[in-house]
Order: C-alpha cells, then sequence, then structure tokens
C-alpha cells in the first residue's frame, strides 16, 4: 500500500467520520428548538414579554423553558449561540463531496451518456449548482411569496422537482442525487449563516443599544429555520442513496427524489403538528407509505429509456453457462473490484467488495443485479468498461435462474 492511497483512505474516513458527527449535532439541534417553539404554551403569570412557556423533563431533572418575543429585559452573561454545528456540517461535507465526487468525476459525477463533458467542467458546474440554488431560493423570499409559509414552501418543492430533473440531464443518478442533497444542504447552513444568525445579532445590538428590537427579524428567522426542519429528512435520504443503486440509477430517478421530499416534509408535519398540541395529522403516515410504495413501483421500471430492454427485460429461459458470467465479470468489474484495482484512481476495490473469484461473484450475485443489470450504477462513469446490452442480459437471465455455479 502506498502512502497516497493510506492518506486519501484515511482522510476519507475521518472527514466522513466529522461530518456525521457535525450532522448529528446540528439535526439534533434544529429538531429539539423546533419542538419546542412549537410545545410553548401561553399561561397566566408569565414575566412581561414572554410568548409562552413549557414544561420538561429529562435526565433525572425539571426544566422550565421560556421564550421571549423579542428580547428579555436584560441580556444575560451567557449566551449560547447555536450555529457552529451547521457551519461544520457545511464545510465537512463540502470537504467529503470534494474527496468523493470532484477528485473522482470521471467515475462518480460524469455519466458519457448523459454528458461526455471534461472533469473540470463538470466540477464547475457542480459548484455553481450549489451557489444558483441558493441564490435562487434566497430571492423567492424577496416576493411576497414570504407572507405565505405554504406557498413559499409549494414553491421551493416544484424547483427542487426541477433541480432533480435537471441534474439527472447533466450528471450521473448517484451525481445527480448527491447533487440535489449538497443543494438542499447548502440551502439550509445559508439560511443560519446569511439570515438566521445576521437577524439574532441585530436582535442582540438592539437590545444592548437601549432599543426595542425589530420582531421582523425573529418572525424572518423562525421561517427560516421551519424551513430547514422540512428539508432535513429529504437530505439525509440523498446524502444516504448513493448505497440505493435503484433509486439513483433508474429510469425515474428525478421523480424519486420528488416523493422523497414530498415524504420527508409529511413526516416532519406530522411531528410538528402534535409537537404544537395540534390534532395528530396520522393521513401523513397514508401519504408516506404510498410514497415509498410508488417509489418501488418506479425504481422497478427498470433503468434509463437509453438502455436496451434485454437487461431490464431478461429472457427468463436462457440458460446460461457460468462462464459467461465469469467472463463479463472479469472484463467489466474486476479490473476495479480486485485485490489491486488496475484502473487509474482506484487503489482499493470499491466497498471492499472483490468479484475476481468464482467463489466471490456467486457470493456478490445479488450486488452485481442491483448495480448493473435492475439499474445501471455500474460500471461508474456512464458505463465506463463499455458492458453491453446483451452482456447485461446475460447476467440478468443468469441471476433469474437463481445464479447457478454452473
Amino acid at each position: 500500500m502506498t502512502w497516497q492511497t493510506l492518506l486519501y483512505e484515511w482522510a476519507n474516513f475521518v472527514v466522513r467520520w466529522i461530518h456525521v458527527i457535525a450532522a448529528i449535532a446540528w439535526i439534533g439541534s434544529s429538531f429539539y428548538f423546533v419542538h419546542l417553539d412549537l410545545s410553548l404554551r401561553r399561561r397566566p403569570n408569565l414575566p412581561a414579554g414572554v410568548g409562552g412557556d413549557a414544561w420538561q423533563v429529562h435526565g433525572g431533572g425539571f426544566y422550565h423553558m421560556l421564550k421571549y418575543l423579542i428580547a428579555p429585559p436584560h441580556m444575560p452573561e451567557e449566551l449560547t449561540w447555536f450555529k457552529w454545528e451547521a457551519y461544520f456540517t457545511f464545510l465537512s461535507g463540502f470537504l467529503l463531496l470534494s474527496i468523493l465526487y470532484y477528485l473522482n468525476a470521471d467515475l462518480y459525477l460524469i455519466d458519457k451518456t448523459v454528458w461526455d463533458m471534461p472533469q473540470w467542467l463538470a466540477v464547475a458546474l457542480a459548484i455553481v449548482a450549489l451557489a444558483g440554488g441558493w441564490l435562487i431560493y434566497d430571492l423567492l423570499y424577496r416576493t411576497p411569496l414570504a407572507d405565505s409559509d405554504d406557498a413559499l414552501l409549494a414553491v421551493v418543492f416544484a424547483l427542487l422537482v426541477a433541480a432533480a430533473f435537471g441534474l439527472t440531464k447533466i450528471f450521473s443518478g448517484r451525481g445527480a442525487f448527491m447533487e440535489l442533497g449538497a443543494i438542499i444542504g447548502t440551502i439550509m447552513v445559508a439560511n443560519v449563516a446569511m439570515n438566521i444568525m445576521p437577524n439574532q445579532r441585530k436582535t442582540v445590538a438592539a437590545l444592548l443599544a437601549g432599543q426595542t428590537p425589530n420582531p421582523a427579524y425573529g418572525k424572518a428567522a423562525k421561517q427560516r429555520s421551519l424551513h430547514n426542519n422540512y428539508l432535513t429528512l429529504p437530505a439525509l435520504f440523498l446524502m444516504l442513496s448513493n448505497h440505493y443503486p435503484l433509486a439513483f440509477a433508474t429510469r425515474w430517478n428525478w421523480a424519486i427524489a420528488g416523493i422523497v421530499i414530498v415524504i420527508g416534509a409529511v413526516i416532519r408535519h406530522f411531528y410538528n403538528s402534535r409537537h404544537a398540541g395540534k390534532p395528530s395529522p396520522w393521513w401523513t403516515w397514508g401519504v408516506a407509505a404510498a410514497g415509498v410504495i410508488l417509489i418501488m413501483w418506479l425504481s422497478a421500471q427498470g433503468p434509463s429509456a437509453a438502455a436496451g430492454p434485454a437487461a431490464a427485460n431478461p429472457p427468463a429461459a436462457t440458460k446460461i453457462a457460468f462462464a459467461e458470467v465469469q467472463e463479463i465479470v472479469a472484463a467489466h468489474c474486476a479490473m476495479c473490484h480486485a485485490a489491486e484495482p488496475l484502473w487509474p484512481g482506484i487503489k482499493l476495490p470499491p466497498k471492499g467488495v472483490l468479484l475476481d473469484t468464482d467463489a466471490a461473484i456467486r457470493l456478490h450475485a445479488r450486488d452485481i443485479g442491483l448495480q448493473a443489470v435492475w439499474s445501471h450504477a455500474m460500471p461508474p462513469g456512464g458505463n465506463v468498461s463499455a458492458i453491453s446490452d446483451d452482456e447485461r442480459a446475460v447476467l440478468a437471465a443468469w441471476l433469474d435462474a437463481g445464479a447457478p455455479a454452473d
């Protein structure tokens, strides 16, 4: 093992670990404060300026939480600001995105059957998409739509679905899903950095100056925070989607992304309603279940329409010799999935999967089906090893027969 391989693999692991830690901290605090805000109740004899309070129990103690609508009469000596969780999530996420996708754009970001472009252009377009997504989203708040949470969320949803469709026409399915998740994550972090935190600072500065803070600052910050709350679960799914080729590498991947956004939003709506003391909207679970079923059906429609029908509809009665399967896997898969990969830039077999022996091929038969037959996630980079539809059909028929060893 070279020192470059050692450094790359551990950088990948450490940055991923930091990203997960930061995301857990951010999502946890975000979900908690949305819950707290919704659970506040107006009660008699509250201090002046308090809009509501909540009693909570945790860890053997009781907590009495008060929320001042604008600011307390006097600033406390210590004030906790919740921001670094969001910032570190973005910084570590962008670094991880760069390590995995931008440095390996030829394999994971570019699909030559979609758009055969140089790596620098793919990376440039990806970065422009991150910035452009935030700018368009932020501009919506400068329109009358900002007066209605529901209308604004509907427009944001439509734009995200349009972005999903557009990204699948530029990048690989894997890259498009990851880029869409990164766009949502960028919007969420920018909400914190560009709106929520500045408005909170203005409120504190006004209070220190002996002025009455503008209540519009708190209203705008709360609106952005609520939108972050509804976008969190879709972002999590998209970030994890690279492990599920039936989601990103099938014909209706952009529609699947849109349905995931709806599922995540209705799940949050259920919990937000309960936390606010409103009747439980049990219908949301029906919508979520229907969405999952629809996603499963869409993923079963096979790879893109550009892929030949043979792979998506294997001839079940065809007898396939294992030697044919072995030859196809050796020619198109084992160059990366070997103890010592031959493909430039691949230092270790992806996900530790080896396909360089007969036993390994049979062991990973289902994975081969998921990656190269029922979806076209592999070979990456838009079929870099040029596997044909006829060869995929051979694999499909072998799998349909139960992946026999002879």
